[in-house]
């Protein structure tokens, strides 16, 4: 019987005592994310995480400058408005299960521009004919790497 009146006098000092007010608790909530560096892939990755490394042939000429990928995602560094062709039948997202590319291999020109996207993975118009354009080939910074497989 004893707990049972211990347990009574805290309940009643608790409801008419000031030492167990309430105050609100505060809760904060932080959120980071950190991507790190830009992966590095000889043609481009994806614009989507985990940013794999793209097969030769997703990305059209408009992908590169001077050689160099323009990035895409977190680390797109082409011109505002941008929208550049894409061959999404290269895509995993639209069934593509095939081989990626490996160092060395030979360009060829069998880009067939079905799509064109902006920076962040958007569809839109890229104001122009991607018929006529042919893949440009890698040349610059690249290699095996990055976050996808090569």
């Amino acid at each position: 019987m004893r707990p049972v009146k211990s347990l009574v006098l805290l309940s009643l000092l608790c409801l008419f005592g000031t030492s167990c007010a309430h105050s609100p608790a505060q809760i904060g909530v932080g959120v980071g994310v950190n991507l790190g560096p830009e992966p590095v892939c000889p043609y481009g990755y994806f614009d989507y995480a985990p940013y794999d490394c793209a097969p030769y042939g997703y990305y059209g000429p408009d992908w590169f400058l001077n050689g160099v990928f323009i990035g895409v995602g977190p680390w797109f560094h082409g011109p505002h408005g941008f929208y550049g062709h894409v061959d999404n039948r290269y895509d995993p997202h639209h069934g593509y299960h095939g081989p990626l590319p490996e160092r060395g291999e030979r360009p060829f020109n069998g880009f067939r521009a079905n799509e064109a996207r902006d920076g962040n993975g958007h569809t839109g118009n890229a104001g122009h004919d991607g018929g006529r354009e042919h893949s440009p080939g890698f040349s610059g910074r690249g290699g095996a790497g990055g976050h996808g497989r090569h």
